[in-house]
């Protein structure tokens, strides 16, 4: 081949193949013992370059650097919650699916917080810790991604539950946000109402309030209502902020009969506020929001909610991860959403 030398000074490595074929090093070591989740061109190009060095792999080394713990990592990224769990409500009904399809996979589940601020995205493959990684939940997700490709770059194995754009980084499984928000959006419109305001980023920080706000947009635009900036409030997962996002639409003296809120907690933050200001829910506004959190039906009147299977959700991600610990390729896909339709946002007849 040319370009390469049949031998090196000292003993040749996988960081020597690595930078004579252009790819990273753990995109060698996957090519060398096989994996399906290489190109078959990349693989064939390592194979010749490490056949040229006459690189030999360290078959007790490999032994060590692949030695199973049998335990799965669960990280979840902390959120501002009412209690002290700091755990996403959606996420928490999650748990009990992921533990149980790690169970019956033979696997220990290691649940733990991820924060921006540490290095976890390093950690758990530097102190095998866990044979894979599930990630739910990213903040801000412009500022997440970086330490996603670090994960990539690594060969660390992981998923996280997310959007599914084109862009998204590495492994990703998520609902169908873009139709659940369209379903919801419909439902307000056949319910008669006109002024629909959305609570909730739409922007590519937030993917899955983004895809939500896009499907609402189809919907209305299919109806013949042109949306109306003025009607759409940026809004994180909290009910703080669906409160907030009330108040900024009066200032904004906007006229709105309904709300889509991109999650259930905003959409119950924004109940509350409505109610203590005197409007009837869902007489005056109508509301609806996404999840079906457990709160959702408790609350008063009960929530309408897009409703995203948890249980089959927590049985895909550790199915893609256990097919990634297999050295296969696991499918990306998105889960379909449904509409829960309670009293919020149907009027009295």
């Amino acid at each position: 081949m040319t370009g390469v030398r049949s031998g090196l000074a000292r003993r040749p490595t996988s960081l020597d193949i690595a930078q004579l074929a252009g790819v990273s090093q753990p995109t060698v070591s996957r090519a060398l013992r096989g994996s399906k989740d290489v190109n078959p061109q990349t693989r064939a190009r390592i194979e010749a370059i490490a056949r040229q060095l006459n690189y030999a792999v360290d078959k007790n080394a490999s032994s060590l650097r692949r030695q199973a713990t049998n335990t799965l990592a669960l990280l979840l990224f902390e959120d501002p919650t009412p209690d002290e769990s700091m755990i996403n409500p959606f996420f928490l009904s999650m748990l009990g699916s992921i533990t149980r399809s790690a169970a019956a996979a033979g696997y220990d589940l290691l649940i733990s917080f991820q924060q921006l601020s540490g290095d976890w995205h390093v950690d758990y493959q530097d102190s095998h810790k866990a044979d894979g990684i599930i990630l739910l939940g990213y903040g801000d997700y412009e500022a997440y991604q970086a330490r996603l490709a670090h994960l990539v770059k690594q060969g660390t194995h992981f998923v996280r539950w997310g959007a599914l754009s084109q862009d998204a980084t590495g492994c990703t499984l998520g609902s169908d946000n873009e139709g659940g928000g369209a379903m919801a959006a419909q439902h307000l419109i056949g319910q008669g109402r006109r002024r629909i305001a959305f609570l909730g980023h739409a922007d590519s920080h937030y993917p899955e309030f983004e895809e939500r706000h896009r499907g609402y947009v189809r919907a209305l635009r299919e109806a013949g209502i042109e949306p109306d900036p003025a009607l759409q409030v940026d809004a994180v997962t909290t009910q703080a902020a669906g409160a907030e996002a009330v108040a900024e639409l009066a200032r904004r003296g906007a006229s709105y009969d309904a709300i889509f809120a991109a999650s259930d907690s905003i959409a119950i933050g924004a109940m509350r506020a409505l109610q203590a200001q005197g409007f009837e829910v869902p007489g005056d506004v109508a509301i609806a929001g996404f999840d079906d959190i457990a709160a959702a039906s408790l609350t008063t009147p009960p929530l309408t909610t897009v409703t995203q299977d948890t249980r089959a959700a927590g049985e895909a991600l550790v199915t893609a991860l256990l097919a990634q610990l297999s050295d296969e390729q696991p499918e990306t896909r998105a889960l379909p959403t449904r509409l829960v339709v309670r009293e919020s946002s149907v009027a009295a007849r």
